[in-house]
């Protein structure tokens, strides 16, 4: 059984990603939101396009960190296939400022 993330705001980040929600997704997303991949500081708008929204990127959700900020899952999109990624998220009020992600 897939594990449900328990904030609220990370939980519907999920959901919208699943979805392929581009508005309700970036709904969620503060103004001056950023992103890492492994570490790395990339462009919000182009790495979701291109990971995300443009290749069916879909979450399964494996494991979440007792903050529910942090989650283990297995990311699918049709560029890469599945593999195994770590997201951690910053909230900030009912909005997301920053997510890192990368290979678990």
């Amino acid at each position: 059984m897939a594990a449900q993330p328990t904030d609220p705001v990370v939980a519907a980040f999920v959901a919208a990603l699943n979805a392929g929600d581009r508005d309700a997704f970036f709904a969620l997303l503060t103004d001056d939101a950023t992103m890492t991949d492994d570490g790395t500081e990339r462009d919000l708008a182009a790495w979701t396009d291109k990971e995300i929204f443009s290749a069916a990127g879909h979450m399964d959700v494996e494991s979440v960190a007792p903050d529910g900020r942090s989650l283990v899952a297995t990311y699918t999109n049709s560029t890469w296939g599945g593999m195994r990624t770590r997201w951690s998220f910053t909230v900030d009020g009912d909005r997301i400022s920053h997510f890192d992600t990368g290979q678990a």
